[in-house]
Formats: C-alpha cells, structure tokens, sequence
C-alpha cells in the first residue's frame, strides 16, 4: 500500500507541471483512463498465454504495449498527437460488432462506453510519457494482493481536496465487506448493484462467492454472468469495470447510465435479482422528467427513496438485500411516508444497523444506517443495534476510518439475538402506528449520549421557544 501510495504521489507531482491539468478531479481521470488501459492490455497478455486463439478488442496499434510500454518510445509532440487524434478517436469509435459479424462484443462496448466519457486533459507529451514511464512500475498480473486497484483508488481519494464530487462513490471496504459477509451470495445467484460506483460491492461479492464456491473455469464463467452493477457517472464506471477486470471477470457486466431512468413496471421476471447489495446516492435531486417513471403516489426528486423501490422491484421473491440509507429516508411524512409503508409490506426489514454520523467521513458527515431485509413478506418487528465508536473516539476521519473488526460484537450477536445496551426491537404496529417512522432512538442510551437529528432539534427549539412565550404571558398577566 505504501509503494502505491508512493507512486500516485509522484504521478500526481508529475501531472501538477502539466498546464492542461487543473485540480484533482481531472487528474484523477487522467490516470484514470491510463490505468485501465494498462490494467486491460496486462489482462490481454495473460489471456494470449493461457489462449491461443485470444484476440484483444483494441486494436494493436492503440493498445498500451504498443505506444507506453517502451520507456524511450514516443513521446513530446508526436505522443500528444497520437493521443489526440488516434488514440481517443479510435476507442470511442471501437467496432463493436461480434466475430460472427451480427451479435455484439461486450468487451468493445465496455471499452467504447469508457471512452465515450473521458477526456485527455494534458497538454505536454513529454510530461504524459513521465507519467506512462512511472505506471509502468506496477505490474497488475504480479500482484498476488487483489486489492491493489482498491490501494489506488483510495489513495486518489484521499488526495482530492473537495471529496464532496466523489465521496458519493467510495463505500468504506469495512462496510461493504460486512454487508456482504452476512447476505453471503452464492455461485448462481444473480447479484446486483444499481449504483455500483467504482465496484465496492460487486468486488465483495465476487470475493464472497470465489472463496466458497469457485472451484473450475466454469465456475469462474458462471460468477461472471451473474454479477451486474450500473453507474451513471463515467469516471466511476470506467474504474469499476477496470476493478472487475482486476477480479478475473473478463467482460464485467456494468452499463454506463442511470438506473432510475426505466419505466418502473417495465422491470419484470427476467429482470430479477437474488441478491442486492448497494449505497445508493443520496441527498441528490434525480434528473429531470426521472420520477414520471414510477406510480403517481410514490414520485419524489430525492434519489435515495427512488432507488429504494427500483430494488424493491428488482428483487425477487425471497431475495434478499443490505443497502445503505441515510436518516432522511427513515423518516418524513407523505412521498417517504408512502414509500416506506409500501417497502415494510413487500419486504421484511429484519434488522436496521444505525451508524455515527462520522462513518463516511472525509467526503459526507450524514447519519447513515444499514438496512438487511428479504422480499415477498411483511415486516413484523424490526431489530435495532447500535454501532459505537471504538473507545476514546470521538469521530471517524480519513486517518481514523471505520474498520471492520468494530462489526466483531454484532456477528455474535446477529444468529443469537437478545436485547442489550447496542440492541433493541420494534413491533411492526408501533411503527406503523407512528407514521412508519424507523428513525427510532437506542431506549438503552442515556438522555446525554442521544444525538438528535436537524429537524429533531429545530422542533425542541421550538417547542422550547413556546414554553419560554407561554411563562413570559403569565408574568405579564401577574
């Protein structure tokens, strides 16, 4: 990790001479286009050894081993020019046509989509042969660590002065790997993300599945066709399928595009998941015309309680699913209120893990919960716990984040279950009762230890203001 590091530093010291280059947002998809061309030609050469008649969809011109791998090859005005104009041109219009000459080679799609969305910002071509010259030390088929994309991406992450463009992205691993350890998907299950970002989720899965059940190259094809994730935004959907490739998937099966932008009961049979695993964007408004999408009664611009019924349609019945969702989908009154009712009846919430506000810290200070539940059954009650800061912290942080053995105390509770100072449960007619409210405080805490949420104190501020207006009348009248 700190090789890596070490090395997306000195790319980005390098990058920073570059006048065409401004701020960390365009630096990191400069490497990031450079990296997934590397990562896929490195690929490519691995699969030329292990299959004679392999041929990659790059043509031989464009691919990297061809123009970067030489230290002393092309560089200064000539490599900009063949980026520029061969290059970039070439990718984004990549035949994408089958070798039958009718079906459609996905790997090429992936690869054209990838393009169609990413620019080349740097201005110097001696400076881009710098930066091809140093990528060049990692060699991604060496590693045996699979997490070295992950060790990349973090490490771009955590440079980005304003994280709020791209936290929404970045899921801690500790706890994509707990929601994925407890759903525990298996080979055969068709696994999906709508909102995959760079790939945490789906990587987790794949890892889950590898270690139990892939044990053949049919095995391996099986996992392949039954992961599915989707992003929008085409800086993260070029890294989650380069992070696919990573993981063995030849041609991962990610779309670039948005997924509430379906006709909602055009999501059928065919379409149905085992297993959904998924943080879905929050606090941002859908594009334009999205909600017309989905029934008059549940049509709200608030992307989180959008992406909650899309998963609830998806899943089929007896599927199962752990999502990420933030206080302001757990409360609230008519759109929220209807669409938490319609998800309590179609889906069993069996339990809803509350994390401190700090957990997504550096790149959103929301509260945020876990939610685990199953589709086809009502709720009947739901079980609460409580996840605390380890002891003597205040607040997670970019050098204190949440790590995944602090999930140690609610694996032992999770298959035997008692109420206790973390933990506590809810009967169904109390919270329909209360509106279909699930913001439900911890009854074991302390008045002192309770924190409230915005519209919680601007009510006790209120109520407050009213007593102090009541007891000024009084003294008045006396």
């Amino acid at each position: 990790m700190s090789n890596i590091a070490g090395i997306i530093k000195t790319l980005q010291n390098i990058m920073r001479k570059d006048a065409g280059v401004s701020g960390d947002a365009q630096r990191i998809e400069q490497l990031g286009w450079m990296i997934t061309l590397k990562i896929m030609d490195d690929k490519d050469a691995e699969l030329e050894l292990l299959n004679d008649d392999y041929v990659s969809v790059i043509p031989e011109e464009l691919r990297w081993r061809a123009w970067a791998a030489d230290s002393e090859g092309i560089t200064g005005d000539a490599l900009k020019d063949f980026v520029d104009n061969r290059l970039f041109p070439g990718l984004q219009n990549l035949d994408v046509t089958g070798s039958d000459g009718e079906s459609v080679n996905r790997r090429a799609v992936l690869v054209r989509d990838i393009f169609a969305g990413t620019n080349n910002y740097m201005k110097n071509g001696t400076i881009i042969r710098q930066v091809v010259n140093k990528l060049n030390e990692i060699d991604f088929n060496a590693s045996d660590d699979r997490h070295v994309f992950g060790d990349i991406y973090e490490s771009l992450l955590r440079d980005l002065q304003s994280a709020g463009n791209y936290g929404e992205f970045y899921t801690p691993r500790a706890v994509t790997e707990i929601m994925t350890e407890i759903v525990n998907p298996r080979l055969g299950e068709k696994v999906l993300d709508p909102a995959c970002g760079t790939g945490g989720f789906l990587t987790s899965a794949i890892e889950n599945i590898r270690k139990q059940d892939v044990h053949s190259v049919e095995d391996l094809k099986t996992l392949e066709e039954t992961i599915r994730g989707q992003e929008l935004k085409p800086l993260p959907f070029m890294l989650c399928v380069t992070n696919l490739i990573l993981h063995d998937i030849e041609v991962p099966n990610v779309t670039n595009g948005d997924s509430l932008n379906r006709e909602y009961t055009s999501i059928g049979a065919k379409d149905r998941v085992d297993v959904i695993l998924a943080n879905p964007p929050f606090g941002a408004s859908v594009s334009d015309g999205v909600e017309t999408n989905y029934p008059a009664q549940f049509r709200t611009t608030e992307s989180a309680d959008l992406f909650l019924l899309l998963m609830m349609r998806y899943l089929r019945d007896g599927g199962r699913a752990a999502i990420v969702l933030p206080d302001g989908s757990l409360t609230g009154d008519g759109v929220k209120q209807r669409i938490r009712e319609e998800f309590l009846t179609q889906c069993n919430v069996h339990t809803i893990v509350r994390l401190p506000n700090s957990v997504f810290q550096p790149y959103a200070s929301v509260a945020t919960n876990l939610l685990f539940f199953t589709k086809g059954e009502p709720t009947k009650e739901i079980w609460y716990w409580e996840h605390k800061l380890p002891e003597g912290q205040k607040s997670y942080s970019k050098t204190k984040p949440i790590q995944k053995s602090e999930f140690a105390s609610l694996l032992a509770w999770w298959n035997n279950r008692s109420e206790n100072d973390a933990a506590w449960k809810v009967p169904i007619e109390k919270i329909s009762e209360n509106g279909w409210n699930l913001d439900i405080k911890n009854p074991f805490l302390k008045e002192e230890e309770i924190t409230y949420s915005t519209a919680e104190l601007l009510d006790m501020l209120q109520e407050s203001f009213k007593k102090s207006e009541s007891l000024l009348e009084e003294l008045r009248k006396k």
